[in-house]
């Protein structure tokens, strides 16, 4: 059914956005994108987080998350080349800071690639952080420009997320023994508040671009 389409993938947890998102629908990106003859729009993950300890902010079933949640990390990212596939390999943010202070190289990926004209021929190869064929990984600038992209808010961080931490040690079946998952658990029993000093509020997505996080371009 996707092919030829385009596809966006996202997790529950995630608001997907980009460009005048704010008066033009989704349908406006993916025309541009198709007269740019551009196959693929890549997304970085920006993990969105309340000010205080997480267990103190109770998030309420059917309420918007970014009410809670409503800080992102506007810097302390870092980007390499992933060699084998050809994208871009972003780590840091407050689960870099927070939970992987030690280790900041083991931190999650947060580049991804959501939204693909696809073909069936192509495949995500790691959830939506890269695909084959490894052309379609090339959302960025070989020569250090910047090309069109957006941003997937990620509310992960609510109070719910300690018992989504613990259910997942249980299940054993996130990628690379649920590491990740030890880290958040271990972390969690001190109650730690991911908002500092740095932390920006969200207002918009031109508040994004403004900062760099992503591109109209």
């Amino acid at each position: 059914y996707g092919h030829n389409h385009w596809c966006l993938v996202v997790d529950p947890d995630e608001f997907f956005i980009y460009p005048f998102c704010d008066t033009r629908p989704i349908r406006a990106l993916t025309d541009w994108l198709d007269a740019s003859s551009i196959k693929s729009f890549s997304a970085m993950l920006l993990d969105m987080y309340p000010r205080g300890p997480i267990t103190e902010q109770p998030y309420r079933s059917g309420h918007d998350p970014l009410e809670t949640a409503c800080w992102f990390d506007s810097g302390n990212y870092t980007m390499t080349k992933n060699k084998v596939y050809g994208n871009l390999w972003i780590q840091g943010g407050p689960r870099s800071r927070v939970f992987f202070p030690d280790t900041p190289e083991l931190a999650p990926a947060l580049n991804k690639v959501p939204l693909v004209k696809w073909n069936r021929r192509y495949v995500y190869a790691s959830s939506t952080h890269m695909l084959l064929p490894r052309g379609i990984n090339q959302v960025f600038d070989e020569w250090g420009g910047e090309k069109a992209s957006g941003l997937l808010l990620h509310t992960k961080f609510l109070d719910t997320f300690t018992v989504k931490a613990e259910e997942e040690l249980s299940r054993n079946q996130h990628y690379s023994g649920s590491v990740e998952y030890k880290a958040y658990a271990e972390r969690l029993r001190d109650n730690p508040e991911l908002w500092c000093k740095w932390s920006e509020k969200y207002i918009n997505w031109r508040q994004l671009e403004i900062l760099g996080l992503m591109s109209k371009r």
